[in-house]
């Protein structure tokens, strides 16, 4: 998928659940890329890259060539990713020191990081550290690191917040991690393209383009311009 193709509408299916919205991110992510997974949602794409995809899983606590989350009887307790879910380890997996993990973080030697959050603005802006409530806990741990590291950034979301807000908005009102830094949102009713030029919605899931523009305060454009209807529909 990408942004000259047309609007997908999927009114068949949806809202998507964490699993499928890692599907997709798993499916978007080419063949051979090194990609880092942040804590939460993101690490289930580990568990849906097909066997062959040639994609390198790296762990902000320095681990090359992750596997998929251990099953029962699979757990050993040293090979843990940055959110101390157990892992499994693909042949040619390797281990490093932390700060040299960082180290590829910050050198540019990531294609793609895939990370959770609070807000993404239709620029691109990233906000996932902290929502700036009164004794919050806040956790920006490698995200900056990432957000501004890795070549690419993918986020994956609900779309709205517990109390019906969008996550997805003009400007973020929550502290920064990154500006301009993300150039993709999945979300549990559509997949949307950000940057310079605003949000481009590549897919809907369960919703139609028209209900989804109405429910967010951004200025939204259809893939291509265009919009794939449901057979049937006019």
């Amino acid at each position: 998928m990408n942004a000259s193709t047309s609007l997908v509408e999927n009114l068949d299916r949806g809202p998507l659940s964490k699993d499928e919205m890692a599907a997709l991110v798993a499916r978007d992510i080419p063949h051979g890329s090194y990609v880092n997974l942040g804590i939460g949602q993101p690490t289930l794409v580990a568990d849906h890259l097909p066997e062959g995809s040639g994609v390198v899983l790296h762990t902000e606590n320095g681990m090359l060539n992750m596997g998929p989350a251990a099953a029962p009887g699979q757990v050993d307790p040293d090979l843990t990713n940055a959110g101390k879910i157990p892992v499994t380890e693909l042949p040619g997996a390797a281990y490093f020191h932390h700060a040299d993990s960082f180290a590829m973080m910050r050198g540019g030697h990531l294609d793609i990081c895939v990370l959770g959050a609070f807000q993404v603005s239709a620029a691109g802006d990233l906000a996932n550290w902290h929502t700036g409530a009164r004794g919050a806990i806040p956790a920006v741990g490698g995200a900056m690191d990432l957000a501004i590291g890795a070549k690419k950034v993918f986020v994956m979301m609900t779309l709205f917040a517990k109390d019906g807000s969008p996550k997805l908005v003009r400007e973020c009102s929550y502290p920064l991690t990154g500006l301009g830094c993300v150039d993709r949102v999945y979300t549990d009713l559509a997949t949307f393209c950000v940057g310079p030029e605003g949000a481009t919605v590549l897919e809907t899931f369960g919703i139609p383009y028209d209900v989804l523009a109405a429910r967010l305060d951004v200025p939204l454009t259809p893939a291509n311009g265009a919009r794939i209807l449901p057979p049937g529909s006019s």
